[in-house]
């Protein structure tokens, strides 16, 4: 069987598949149990990858104790994304990534890649040695189609690693967005809005870089934003210029915004002067 290399569409050995509930009504015996959950189809193991974010939920060594460096930590929980041919590690200290390649229900993952930035909290950084360890070699993984989705990964060492999955904006959405930059005054505005009279919005204006990501002239006028940005927290006083992914919404409801914006990256923030 040929390996497939994840390719990209925006962004590990068993999965135990539960039983579903039975309908309303009626009772399971011995004799008819009801159906179980059923795995993905190793063909649709890519898809199933690439349009969702994976958060682990539980951690275990083979003898099924609890792996503490990989599930404690001050931050959301550790991430895996499968994107641009390679898996991308998120809510650890630095960027981490690797290759990967998939051959039927296995996962090969090369040596991971990392920024050295200086990891300060030590739960953290042992969050990231412990799945910098763990992640390079051939791996068998599960997929549940059900929802949630579930994501099983048993590694070389006999560890297994489970994951719920959020689906992408992209996959939600139909598409890859425009990638567009925003900058967010440190002050919420007062604005008008049919179904929410005493809201308060961002104030926001697009801005430009150029190729070597230097801010360029000709930024547009500050306007009120009626929604807010997915995976965004603005505090107030202080000012940010972030990258976001913008999506039009099919068929929007009534009064909802016609686009949607999810963050990709804080690119500048600084508190403003009082």
């Amino acid at each position: 069987m040929m390996r497939r290399p994840l390719m990209l569409l925006l962004p590990l050995a068993l999965a135990a598949c539960g039983p579903s509930a039975p309908p309303a009504g009626t009772a399971s015996t011995p004799e008819t149990a009801p159906a179980a959950i059923p795995d993905a189809a190793p063909a649709d193991h890519t898809a199933m990858l690439q349009s969702h974010h994976w958060r682990l939920t539980d951690a275990q060594t083979s003898a099924g104790a609890r792996i503490d460096a990989l599930l404690d930590g001050p931050e959301a929980p550790l991430q895996l994304d499968f994107a641009d041919g390679g898996v991308h590690v998120s809510n650890v200290c630095n960027r981490m990534g690797a290759n990967a390649a998939l051959d039927d229900d296995r996962i090969t993952v090369d040596q991971v890649i990392s920024t050295m930035m200086a990891c300060p909290d030590e739960a953290l950084a042992a969050r990231e040695r412990a799945i910098g360890e763990r992640l390079p070699g051939t791996h068998r993984i599960a997929l549940r189609a059900g929802e949630p989705k579930r994501l099983t990964l048993t590694l070389e060492n006999g560890d297994v690693l489970s994951f719920d999955g959020r689906q992408t904006a992209d996959a939600r959405y139909g598409g890859a967005g425009e990638t567009v930059f925003l900058e967010i005054a440190p002050e919420r505005v007062a604005c008008t809005h049919p179904l929410m009279p005493e809201h308060r919005c961002l104030q926001v204006r697009e801005i430009q870089y150029d190729d070597e990501g230097v801010r360029t002239a000709g930024d547009a006028e500050w306007a009120p934003m009626f929604e807010d940005i997915e995976g965004f927290t603005h505090e107030d006083g202080v000012r940010n210029v972030v990258r976001v992914k913008r999506y039009q919404v099919p068929e929007p409801a009534a009064d909802a915004p016609a686009q949607a914006y999810v963050l990709d990256m804080v690119v500048e923030s600084e508190t403003a002067a009082r």
